[in-house]
C-alpha cells in the first residue's frame, strides 16, 4: 500500500501549499536550487509551528560534494540538535568517503545524535560506486529510508535499479524515489519499482508583490530574476495525489 508523498521546500509559503496539495511529509531545506542545504533554526521552528504533517530537516552544510571535514561533521551535529530542539520529526543526511563509499563512522555519529528522530539518507547514495553495499551500510547504522533516483538523472530512468534496491532491503529500509517525479510519471515509477514513497518539489514560481522594482541592482547573479519567487505548486502536488489514487 502506498504510504508517503514527500515534498521538499525551501520557504514557509511553500509549506502551506505542499500541505494544501496533499503532501504527507516535508523535507525542509534552504537553497533547493543547489540541491537543498540546511534550513535556518528560525525556519525549523516556524515549520514545526505550522506543519500538520512530519517535517524532516536537510542537514547539509554547504553545496558541492558529500565529502565533509571533521569541522563540517561537528556543524552537522549542531544542526541535528537544533532540529530536535525545534520539534521536528526527522533529519536528512548523507556522508561519503573519497572513494564514493558511505562514511560509516560519520553516519553512525550523525544517527546517534539524531536519536529520537527519523533519519533519511539522501541522494548521496546515487554517487556511490557500490550502491547495494552502501544500502547494507546505511541499514546497519539505523536509518529508516533512502532517497534515490536509482543512480540515474531521474527516478523514471532509474526504476530498474530502484526495484532491485526495494528487493534487496525488503522491510528493513524504505526506498523513496525522487528526481523528476511528476503527475505524468509517478504511477509508472511506482508500478515499475515497487516503492511506497515518492519525493518531489512541485516547483513553480510567483511574481513579487513589490510595487516598486529596482531592476538595476542585483542581489546575486544577473541571470536570476530577484523578483520571481520559487514556490511549491499545490496544484502539482494535488495532481500527483490524484494520479496515484486512481
Amino acid at each position: 500500500m502506498f504510504q508517503h508523498i514527500e515534498v521538499c521546500i525551501d520557504n514557509l509559503e511553500s509549506l502551506h501549499y505542499a500541505q494544501q496539495g496533499g503532501a504527507t511529509r516535508i523535507e525542509l531545506c534552504s537553497s533547493l536550487a543547489l540541491g537543498g542545504l540546511t534550513p535556518s533554526v528560525g525556519f525549523m521552528k516556524q515549520a514545526a509551528k505550522h506543519a500538520l504533517i512530519p517535517v524532516y530537516a536537510m542537514i547539509r552544510p554547504r553545496q558541492g560534494d558529500f565529502l565533509f571535514s571533521d569541522d563540517e561533521i561537528e556543524l552537522m551535529l549542531e544542526d541535528i540538535h537544533a532540529a530536535k530542539q525545534a520539534g521536528l520529526q526527522g533529519v536528512v543526511v548523507g556522508v561519503l568517503t573519497p572513494q564514493s563509499q558511505i562514511n560509516r563512522d560519520a553516519l553512525t555519529t550523525l544517527v546517534k545524535e539524531a536519536k529520537g528522530l527519523g533519519v533519511t539518507f539522501h541522494r548521496a547514495i546515487d554517487q556511490c560506486r557500490e550502491p547495494f553495499e552502501a544500502l547494507d551500510t546505511i541499514m546497519s547504522t539505523g536509518c529508516e529510508r533512502v532517497l534515490t533516483s536509482g543512480l540515474e538523472a531521474n527516478a523514471l530512468a532509474g526504476t530498474d535499479t530502484i526495484a532491485r534496491m526495494v528487493q534487496h532491503c525488503g522491510n528493513r529500509l524504505s526506498i523513496m524515489a525522487g528526481a523528476g517525479v511528476t503527475a505524468d510519471n509517478a504511477v509508472e515509477i511506482i508500478a515499475k519499482s515497487g516503492i511506497e514513497e515518492i519525493h518531489l518539489s512541485g516547483k513553480s514560481t510567483r511574481a513579487s508583490h513589490m510595487i516598486n522594482v529596482a531592476r538595476q541592482a542585483h542581489m546575486g547573479s544577473a541571470d536570476i530574476d530577484d523578483f520571481l519567487i520559487p514556490v511549491t505548486s499545490a496544484e502539482k502536488i494535488a495532481a500527483v495525489v490524484r494520479a496515484i489514487q486512481c
